[in-house]
């Protein structure tokens, strides 16, 4: 596409900014154009004297037309090397449209920066003018602000909590009680110049805005930062720039974590607080719901020691801090299908134990596609397109799987959190969890999938609720209108969606049916039931993309249309223990079967369950338009430049997408580590002290071995 074509709607002086930043390696970067995207070479061409030619003699005519051939001969292999390097320039992938905007720097603003939320700048001009210039100035050595505690759980003493539910008993990380389990620490503040997310709200999910998290405050009390002399050290923080980190240790301690078993303490917890999560509660009290924080894993993983680092807050935050609302599992594929886990106990513990930290032994279950072909025995006929190539029982296609094994293992959770192993989260993992699903609760079902299938940009939508009035306005005049109800299903979606030719469906389960007409309801059905399916991305109707797994469809009726279906990019997310039932039915009675981020939404979809894309804050490294931003992502003109086709490469300056690059770049550079030129233990300390971040859901970090000095 030529170069001028992508500057539309751009205002002129983009032209002419030379801020290009790479944070991975783009299939359209190349790091030796960091100047502006288009280029003008201007020539001075002189008007000198006339040629004049005089009488020559016989070898002065001979030398000169030796030397005019010799002339011409090198004006032709420059001719010929100028075409080739012209050929080799329009060969150069040309920049996408989104990386003309300004680069956001704010994100970069470290702890000596940071001031009352009331003085917090937007870094963010969504391209009306240049983002603000100050940024990573070192004002002062130590941070003005201290860290203080963070508790986002609710007070479990007071007399409001204990009237509504049962008491919860303290839980600690030793059998002797002795050792607490530890709290982290944020600064009630923020930098002064940072970016606003240009996805989603903190303020609409009920997460904290006003404060940020550092890596010392967040990490240091799970062993960030330790010397090497203090037992259990991971090595890991100890030479990065540290400028006040001396306040959370002084009220945090050192913890020798290589004693710590988390499965034994997450198991006493659970037996300490099983009152809260019985069936039968006393007279006006509320049952707690259990939920299982589940790690997909596998043998042969390594597990560093920043990932070691997030681990340990998992099990702290979401199981030991809760009084045991959550328990976390590691589910471990043994990618070696000829070991017979099944078999042997020895063998079993065996393989565990050679491939599993051993703080997470006791918290670990192994599982093998073997296994699961076992369990759910072929054939799986009718296939519309296996884009993949590979076994419908390979963990590939069937990452499913074994979360409805281990959803029949484990009848008393009521939800299973499906989480992989390169997300990390800057924030604390009890707040974000519990406030998407408390979010997701409080929405009315009129309008949920309608809503869930765009892109919600508070800049351009205003809040939550214009948002809701907006989609319901344009379900009414434009999706009711060009809907193809045989290829996408009903619009809007009320109830299970099962008006279209199959070869037979299950029935749908209890309390799916809409008490009325979708017209007659003011917002009311849904409201206070539980969500069944939480994604962290938008819930498509794959027909409208050119999305390569769209057909990956089996065991419906081949010669009738494929059946309409939903998908949520990235597998990350939260199931309840009816949907994980409803596709176990599906899979083992009647061989229906679809691609892992296609299955939990389209049996939600089929079986009228309330599943919700949750709105969370992602952020971009550029300063988008988000007038042109709504366009691109919620209204592309074609099927393929789809963001969940090949217009993916939209959101690979994002914090969440599948491939995302910036979402592994910020974290590392949160980590203190230097990236592309930039970061590392000299720019910190020559800068604004190291970075301090709201909390962000990032994915995916596919490594974090970036250097620190």
């Amino acid at each position: 596409m030529p170069i001028l074509s992508r500057v539309r709607n751009l205002i002129p002086r983009q032209l002419l900014d030379t801020s290009r930043f790479a944070y991975v390696s783009l299939p359209s970067n190349d790091q030796s154009r960091n100047g502006s995207p288009t280029t003008y070479s201007r020539f001075k061409w002189q008007a000198g004297d006339r040629l004049r030619i005089g009488r020559m003699s016989v070898s002065r005519s001979v030398a000169l037309a030796i030397a005019g051939l010799v002339f011409l001969l090198l004006f032709a292999i420059g001719g010929m090397r100028g075409l080739r390097r012209q050929q080799l320039a329009d060969e150069l992938p040309q920049p996408f449209y989104w990386e003309l905007y300004d680069r956001l720097n704010g994100y970069y603003n470290g702890v000596s920066m940071l001031v009352p939320v009331s003085e917090h700048v937007v870094e963010n001009q969504y391209n009306q003018s240049h983002p603000p210039t100050e940024w990573n100035m070192r004002v002062i050595k130590q941070p003005p602000i201290n860290p203080v505690p963070y508790s986002p759980y609710p007070d479990f003493t007071s007399r409001e909590y204990l009237k509504q539910h049962h008491s919860v008993e303290t839980c600690y990380l030793d059998a002797k009680e002795k050792v607490p389990a530890p709290d982290v620490y944020a600064y009630p503040a923020l930098p002064k110049i940072f970016p606003e997310p240009l996805f989603g709200s903190y303020e609409e999910l009920g997460i904290r805005e006003d404060v940020c998290f550092d890596r010392f405050g967040r990490l240091g009390p799970y062993g960030y930062g330790y010397n090497e002399s203090v037992p259990g050290a991971l090595g890991v923080g100890d030479r990065s720039e540290n400028a006040g980190s001396e306040q959370v240790f002084a009220k945090a301690g050192f913890t020798d974590y290589s004693k710590v078993d988390w499965g034994a303490a997450q198991k006493r917890c659970g037996e300490k607080n099983k009152a809260r999560f019985a069936e039968n509660q006393p007279s006006g009290k509320k049952r707690v719901r259990r939920q299982a924080f589940v790690l997909r894993t596998w043998t042969g993983y390594k597990y560093n020691a920043y990932q070691m680092l997030s681990l340990r807050a998992m099990v702290n935050e979401l199981s030991l801090k809760s009084g045991g609302e959550f328990d976390v599992h590691f589910l471990v594929h043994v990618k070696n299908n000829s070991i017979p886990i099944w078999a042997d106990k020895t063998l079993y513990q065996q393989t565990l134990e050679e491939n599993v930290p051993r703080e997470f032994w006791n918290l670990s279950t192994l599982w093998s596609e073997q296994q699961m072909l076992a369990y759910y025995p072929a054939p799986f006929p009718d296939n519309f397109a296996n884009m993949a190539g590979s076994s419908i029982h390979g963990v590939y296609r069937s990452a499913h799987f074994p979360l409805q094994w281990f959803s029949q293992e484990h009848p008393e959770y009521d939800f299973v959190w499906n989480w992989e192993m390169d997300v990390r989260y800057s924030g604390h993992y009890y707040e974000f969890h519990t406030k998407v699903g408390e979010w997701a609760a409080r929405q009315p079902r009129k309008g949920l999938w309608e809503r869930s299938a765009r892109f919600w940009m508070p800049n351009h939508h205003g809040n939550y609720a214009n948002f809701t009035a907006f989609v319901e306005a344009e379900v009414q005049s434009k999706d009711i209108p060009e809907n193809d109800a045989e290829k996408n299903g009903p619009v809007p979606v009320w109830g299970p969606a099962r008006n279209f030719t199959n070869r037979g469906m299950l029935p749908p389960p209890p309390g799916t049916t809409p008490p009325s007409t979708y017209e007659e309801d003011n917002y009311t059905w849904g409201v206070g039931e539980e969500a069944d399916l939480l994604t962290f991305n938008p819930i498509f109707d794959p027909s409208m993309t050119n999305w390569v797994f769209s057909q990956d469809v089996t065991g419906y009726n081949r010669t009738l249309p494929i059946p309409p279906r939903r998908a949520a990019i990235v597998t990350v997310g939260r199931l309840s223990k009816r949907l994980l039932s409803v596709m176990h039915e599906e899979t083992w009675r009647m061989k229906h079967h679809m691609f892992p981020e296609m299955f939990p939404a389209a049996m939600s979809f089929h079986h009228g369950l309330k599943a919700a894309y949750i709105p969370h804050p992602i952020y971009f490294d550029r300063d988008w338009e988000t007038g042109y931003m709504d366009q691109v992502f919620n209204y592309p003109k074609e099927i393929w430049s789809s963001p969940f086709g090949w217009g993916e490469n939209n959101l690979l300056g994002s914090t969440f997408y599948y491939n995302a690059g910036f979402s592994g770049a910020l974290w590392r550079r949160w980590l203190g580590m230097a990236e592309n030129g930039e970061g590392g233990r000299k720019w910190e300390e020559e800068g604004s002290g190291r970075m301090c971040l709201r909390g962000v859901l990032h994915h995916p970090v596919k490594r974090e071995d970036g250097p620190v000095d």
